[in-house]
């Protein structure tokens, strides 16, 4: 990531960005609280994509060189947290999950972030047990090192909906099943099956946040159903892909 601008302090704020647009690799010396409150957030580093509708948000630590996407009309609520203040004991980012009190919590500390009255300290106080009770989630894409697996995700990201196995796939780029099954695990901590899912469901996303009907984006994402998709969308984010763009 070329030209990284250092912001010392993480800001605490809202923040408005348009489908598509990005916000160029930079890092604080804070911590960072990510919130989508509309829209589809991706927040990329070298390690790779993490991605958070309206019921997940990002945590991103102090130090990490990060930049971020929209993906639909994205209401972005930036919470920022001194480098000593790590209610999560997390050194790496990750995608938490956001209850309804958290995400009004969020919304309120980042309503007004110059007041520092004895109020906005119990609300931070709060917003900060609420943080360490979020469950975390695995709702990333890692970036593969190795060539091989290289070649193969990228098919995939040209076209989610790509039936091919991994043996098929290991044909088309040289290299043997075997061994492609041993890189999913040892490099991206996942199996192949397991991350062709988070393909699947990053792309679904990105695709309703642009108001694509969602049996469009079952099909083009290659689910064998829109019920398959169904059932998969709500169980990894806790709502059905109809109701993405109607949510608060």
């Amino acid at each position: 990531m070329p030209d990284i601008r250092h912001t010392p302090e993480a800001p605490t704020r809202t923040q408005p960005l348009a489908p598509g647009e990005r916000i160029d690799a930079h890092r604080h010396d804070d911590h960072q609280i990510i919130y989508a409150g509309s829209g589809v957030l991706a927040l990329t580093t070298d390690a790779g994509t993490w991605f958070a509708p309206g019921t997940r948000a990002i945590w991103v630590p102090a130090g990490c060189v990060h930049a971020h996407r929209a993906h639909g009309h994205l209401d972005l609520h930036l919470v920022g947290l001194p480098a000593d203040t790590n209610p999560l004991g997390l050194n790496s980012p990750n995608v938490l999950a956001v209850s309804p009190l958290l995400r009004e919590l969020i919304l309120a500390y980042t309503h007004r972030p110059g007041d520092d009255t004895p109020e906005r300290q119990r609300l931070r106080a709060v917003l900060l047990d609420q943080l360490r009770a979020s469950p975390q989630q695995p709702v990333q894409l890692p970036t593969p090192a190795d060539p091989r697996l290289t070649v193969v995700c990228d098919l995939l990201h040209r076209d989610p909906a790509d039936p091919r196995t991994l043996a098929q796939l290991g044909r088309a780029t040289g290299a043997g099943e075997r061994t492609l099954s041993r890189l999913f695990r040892r490099d991206l901590g996942m199996t192949f099956p397991q991350w062709r899912t988070q393909l699947r469901l990053y792309h679904a996303l990105r695709m309703l946040a642009d108001d694509t009907p969602v049996t469009t984006v079952a099909h083009r994402c290659g689910w064998s159903s829109t019920s398959a998709f169904i059932d998969v969308f709500r169980r990894a984010f806790g709502y059905t892909p109809g109701t993405h763009n109607r949510r608060p």
